[in-house]
């Protein structure tokens, strides 16, 4: 694994929040074997920690990993004491911070470190990171070698599980499942979510406006759903990181943006679960945008927050950030062939800013190249990349 953002080893308390199944029990587990576990799945465990929260924490003892715990986000006040007058050390995680980031800043500021962990890496499950995606070109072979996996990699997604299957079968099957409990039953039951055919028409809604800025009462019309149930239902999918968005990068004293968010999946395996007809332009651009936020989240692209840019007269680049005083700019195209069409956004946003801008096109072709200073990735480079 290449996860080493996680400083786990120091003597500071934790609080990991991701995805279900994207491996945050496996990852404390193989890390922390002499720990005591407990997860709040158990019913009998979530019993006890409601009734008696001091008494289940006092029976860990000082040193265990405490799964689940947005189920009772109450027990981090016992989690509290323990740690400042028992000397605890306790890993915990949350597959939502619907809540719990609230309990927790209210008991735990300055306690705990908290992560975010995301699905795998592109590769991750192959060995160490071998390059980096923006300022190294690896090998044609290795190239041509993870050529060969990007289409199941874009459709099936990142999940742990979805990796270590090798029938394509089995994963569709896997995603099926997910969708029918993680995806949807366990946020209906952790957010009082009545309406499951609601909140299917909101997935089915933001698959299909992937690459499209969010206005939530229009969306909210087309789904079929009042304003606040869609703002909540958004909210929650959000919250469990089952999606991000991002917002419109501000410049200059006109501030010509579009503020609206876009919203993506964050693993494209969910895209898939819902068998939903989109466009293979966006599925890419979610995977490509999904892989790159999954580093950020990790800290291997140093910036707080990705953005998009549109201005008034519709002129759009998929990805900005800003990172170590550099300015990134990035579109993604499907095509293999990019022509300066592809790239005309890009050169114009330079213009305007009049600052250096770091001009990035990924493209689904399997070779490095430049047009007019902007440099083309094939999608392939992703894959160990860092």
């Amino acid at each position: 694994m290449f996860k080493r953002w996680i400083e786990l080893k120091t003597n500071k308390s934790c609080l990991i929040l991701g995805p279900r199944r994207c491996g945050k029990t496996t990852l404390l587990k193989s890390q922390f074997p002499d720990y005591n576990y407990i997860t709040l799945d158990d019913l009998d465990a979530l019993n006890w920690a409601k009734k008696d929260s001091k008494g289940f924490i006092a029976q860990l003892g000082d040193r265990a990993i405490i799964d689940e715990i947005q189920r009772y986000p109450e027990l981090t006040i016992a989690a509290k004491y323990a740690i400042d007058n028992e000397k605890a050390h306790f890993l915990m995680t949350g597959s939502s911070s619907i809540g719990l980031l609230d309990s927790t800043a209210d008991t735990l500021a300055g306690r705990i470190n908290l992560y975010s962990l995301p699905t795998a890496c592109w590769g991750e499950n192959e060995g160490s990171h071998t390059h980096s995606i923006f300022h190294d070109q690896i090998a044609l072979r290795a190239l041509a070698e993870a050529n060969r996996k990007t289409q199941e990699a874009i459709l099936y997604g990142q999940f742990p599980e979805i990796l270590t299957t090798t029938k394509t079968e089995n994963k569709y099957e896997l995603l099926t499942n997910y969708k029918n409990t993680y995806f949807t039953r366990d946020l209906m039951q952790l957010s009082n979510i009545e309406n499951i055919e609601g909140l299917y028409a909101i997935f089915n809604h933001l698959i299909r406006s992937i690459g499209s800025h969010l206005e939530v009462s229009n969306f909210a019309r087309e789904a079929g759903i009042s304003y606040p149930t869609t703002k909540k239902y958004l909210n929650t999918l959000l919250q469990s990181q089952l999606i991000f968005k991002l917002y419109g990068y501000q410049y200059g004293p006109a501030k010509r943006y579009v503020k609206a968010a876009k919203s993506y999946f964050s693993d494209t395996g969910i895209i898939k679960s819902f068998n939903t007809n989109i466009t293979e332009g966006q599925v890419f651009e979610n995977f490509v945008l999904a892989e790159l936020e999954k580093r950020r989240k990790l800290g291997f692209i140093k910036t707080d927050q990705f953005f998009y840019y549109k201005t008034k007269a519709g002129r759009e680049i998929d990805l900005i950030f800003e990172s170590e005083n550099q300015l990134y700019a990035i579109e993604i195209k499907s095509t293999q062939n990019p022509s300066k069409r592809d790239i005309n956004n890009l050169i114009e946003f330079e213009k305007q800013l009049k600052r250096p801008v770091q001009k990035y096109l990924f493209y689904s072709g399997t070779e490095y190249a430049q047009i007019n200073q902007v440099h083309l990735l094939p999608v392939a480079c992703l894959h160990r990349g860092i």
